[in-house]
């Protein structure tokens, strides 16, 4: 065979004859060159690297899973809108990373702030990925890590620390499974979280032959006094928190009956002896448990409002927390708002029967102070509607605060 000649007809073929003006289709456009002749190329790709000196930032990482497995770190879903702090701990594709510094700042094409940054891997690697690029990864598949909190008061009173008018509602305890059953020793970290009225040695007494404790003694890692509270809500609260690691097991006991125990969850100590804290302090709302870090995760808990606006015209803004301090404080009395073309349908209407522009007229706006889905907003009455043809704003001059919802 001639390959030579197989290609020359080949490409001899008349299919493959195009007129210049289908050649045209594959031009691109005069405007379409110039936009990709002006745009700037990056001058700098990142890439993982070996840390060489990791060793200085290796007893961090280990701190901080410490910290996580102990409660006193929690992980937290991130927006476009927060800022990444210099010095934080941030989770990315389940792998924990430090920003180290952030080089010299610009500002990106969405106005936030942008630069180079050195972030350290616990797996001993490092890149000077952008912020704006650190910031989307963490979003979109991870966390960032809250700072470290003070130690919160110990709110549980020990038996000598009841004081005169309290009222010793019940104890919750946390126990572990003495079992030598197989099935039971395989898992770490088993505990059985519970209430009792009685004192938690008298409860246990008989665990060897209670399906609910798994037919074997049990260990008492934890006991806490509950005293002027609810204690079934309060151990309803820890199982809703728990669920997810909830482990289901079949115990039979001593007449061959078929068992279903609940209340053992496969959590660390630590976290579930955090988690009892939150709930007496009232913060676990804001909390679930991330089963696959194992430790608590912050929810974002959006702020509701309560105001019945049944029959009221409210126009919504997105304000900055500046300009909203000073409206609460009652230093700013006038709310601006420029008028342009895309926002004539907002601010203003046409009359039909005159043909005409006129202001709409609202009785509160309701401010919001950035996108957050936890932001603190407020319903601001407006007493009046006015514009400034000069400088082209809608001023909506404000009077009481009808509302403060905060985060």
């Amino acid at each position: 065979m001639d390959i030579d000649k197989e290609l020359e007809d080949l490409f001899d073929d008349p299919l493959l004859d195009i007129s210049e003006k289908e050649k045209s289709l594959f031009d691109i456009p005069e405007d379409m060159q110039k936009a990709q002749a002006g745009r700037t190329q990056p001058d700098h790709y990142a890439q993982r690297k070996v840390c060489e000196d990791f060793a200085a930032f290796q007893p961090g990482f280990l701190k901080v899973h410490q910290e996580l497995k102990e409660g006193k770190r929690s992980l937290v879903k991130t927006s476009k809108t927060d800022s990444m702090q210099q010095g934080a701990y941030y989770v990315v594709d389940g792998q924990l990373l430090y920003l180290a510094s952030i080089g010299e700042q610009m500002t990106a094409s969405n106005g936030t702030k942008d630069g180079r940054t050195r972030c350290i891997f616990e797996n001993g690697t490092e890149t000077d990925i952008l912020l704006q690029t650190l910031r989307r990864n963490v979003m979109e598949s991870g966390y960032a890590i809250t700072a470290t909190q003070e130690e919160e008061d110990n709110v549980f009173k020990n038996p000598d620390g009841v004081e005169d008018g309290d009222k010793v509602t019940g104890y919750i305890y946390i126990l572990s499974s003495l079992s030598n059953n197989p099935e039971i020793r395989k898992y770490d970290n088993l505990y059985k979280i519970g209430f009792t009225i009685n004192s938690v040695e008298e409860r246990v007494a008989n665990a060897a032959n209670e399906p609910t404790y798994l037919m074997a003694p049990v260990k008492v890692e934890a006991s806490y006094k509950i005293v002027n509270m609810n204690s079934h809500v309060f151990e309803t609260l820890v199982h809703q928190v728990l669920d997810a690691v909830q482990l289901q097991l079949t115990v039979t006991d001593n007449d061959g009956n078929v068992h279903h125990p609940q209340e053992w969850y496969v959590v660390p100590l630590p976290v579930v002896n955090t988690i009892i804290e939150k709930i007496v302090n009232g913060s676990i709302t804001k909390y679930t448990y991330n089963p696959a870090l194992q430790c608590l995760e912050k929810r974002i808990v959006k702020a509701e409002s309560t105001f019945n606006t049944t029959g009221m015209k409210v126009l919504s803004l997105i304000i900055k927390k500046c300009y909203f301090d000073d409206i609460m404080s009652g230093e700013k009395k006038i709310e601006y708002r420029e008028l342009k073309q895309t926002t004539l349908k907002k601010y203003t209407f046409i009359d039909e029967s005159d043909g005409k522009r006129y202001l709409k007229r609202y009785d509160a706006l309701r401010l919001f102070v950035g996108y957050n889905k936890d932001r603190e907003s407020a319903l601001v009455q407006v007493v009046d509607t006015t514009y400034d043809d000069e400088h082209s704003v809608v001023e909506y001059h404000l009077g009481s605060i009808l509302e403060h919802v905060k985060p």
